[in-house]
């Protein structure tokens, strides 16, 4: 499997969505890290739901999809290399016991295949539309456990942001407004340099309008599911960005 796949590669909008955790595949001579198939089915292997979410939002959108097929216990394409968490020895209290004592030539395998390509697309992308004059907004799409480490989430979804809040900060009263939802701001999460990787890279460097958004997983793990959120998500990303926009 190639570790990226792009859905609707002309889409004319000026969004453009990721997925880091899109998939949970994991390459043939890695075996199965070690791992029952339980466990790699988890979280802790994937955001489960969120690539569904993402191809009927790139559909509703008519924007650019890119995602990482690959299991993040693999390597994570949200965290910098070379980091603990860049590939987990444990997870969520689970060791993964193909990631333990790994030579640093492993490593570096892993980040040519499979973090190295996925990134360098997304780069591609926004060089592309940069030299066009084309306008790009960023939308990180991930999806969280309802109960991490024991502790309940009660957020049905969450807007995570850094240095620039402008589109999050337009999105968070539209979300709100619904009156049933519970909304984090940078709840279950917040970004930072040291643990993440896309936003710092790809919106913050290059001063694009951007969010990373969470959705809790119990809500999307059925295909209603995903196309209630992916629609709720559709109209207020529209109006948001227009918001976000005239506030920068």
């Amino acid at each position: 499997m190639p570790p990226v796949t792009i859905i609707n590669a002309n889409g004319g909008s000026a969004f453009l969505i990721v997925a880091d955790h899109a998939g949970n595949a994991i390459p043939g001579e890695l075996g199965t890290l070690g791992l029952a198939a339980a466990d790699r089915a988890r979280h802790i292997a994937w955001d489960i739901g969120i690539a569904g979410v993402c191809r009927i939002l790139s559909n509703l959108l008519d924007a650019t999809l890119i995602q990482q097929n690959y299991s993040r216990l693999v390597i994570d394409c949200n965290r910098p290399p070379g980091t603990h968490q860049s590939i987990p020895v444990t997870s969520d209290g689970t060791a993964v016991p193909g990631n333990q004592a790994l030579h640093v030539t492993d490593r570096q395998r892993r980040e040519a295949e499979i973090f190295s390509p996925y990134h360098t697309r997304i780069s591609a992308e926004l060089d592309r539309r940069h030299s066009l004059g084309r306008p790009a907004i960023l939308i990180a799409m991930h999806s969280f456990t309802p109960i991490f480490a024991g502790v309940d989430r009660p957020w049905h979804i969450g807007l995570l942001h850094h240095r620039d809040n402008r589109l999050a900060h337009a999105l968070l009263p539209l979300l709100l407004a619904d009156g049933t939802l519970t909304v984090g701001d940078n709840q279950p999460y917040d970004v930072g340099d040291a643990t993440d990787w896309t936003i710092p890279q790809h919106g913050e460097r290059r001063g694009l309008l951007h969010v990373g958004i969470e959705i809790r997983q119990d809500l999307i793990t059925e295909p209603e599911g995903r196309r209630l959120w992916a629609v709720r998500l559709a109209t207020l990303l529209t109006q948001a960005a227009q918001s976000g926009e005239a506030a920068s």
